[in-house]
């Protein structure tokens, strides 16, 4: 059997990987029943989901109709901008505070894209700024500081 689509198997692999490490590592918590879950149930049955996930997607890598798709070679400078990104917001958050840090955020995973434009980019971060303010400051009442530290009072 030949593989037609690498991109397909490898991602198969990945999710059955990913699954199958998510369902052993929640059965050291207690399971429960369908009736009373227990802390373990969702997440084994969710790792056990994403396993049969990639496994259909594995198989289907293999299948007359898959389109011939070879893996690409690996960008390192776009998982470092993207790894950086996350880090830079982490830094920044505590000193420049929340708007600051996801507005960098945005612009710096964005630049990794060949797709980037400046006013996409823009449109996605103050929508982002407002979408995660409503949810984790309004809704959860998380305390972020929201400008940077010189600016408050």
């Amino acid at each position: 059997m030949k593989i037609r689509n690498q991109r397909d198997f490898g991602a198969g692999i990945m999710y059955m990987v990913v699954g199958l490490f998510f369902a052993i590592v929640a059965r050291q918590y207690q399971y429960g029943t369908a009736a009373k879950m227990g802390p373990g149930y969702f997440p084994f049955w969710l790792g056990i989901l994403m396993a049969l996930i990639g496994l259909l997607v594995l198989v289907k890598s293999f299948g007359a109709k898959a389109a011939i798709e070879s893996i690409p070679k690996f960008n390192w400078r776009i998982i470092a901008q993207i790894t950086g990104a996350v880090v830079l917001y982490g830094l920044l958050l505590p000193r420049m505070g929340f708007l600051v840090a996801v507005v960098v955020l945005v612009f710096v995973a964005a630049s990794a894209s060949k797709e980037f434009t400046w006013k996409g980019t823009a449109i996605n971060a103050a929508f982002l700024v407002t979408f995660t303010y409503s949810v984790f400051v309004l809704g959860l009442k998380l305390q972020f500081p929201l400008l940077p530290v010189f600016l408050q009072q």
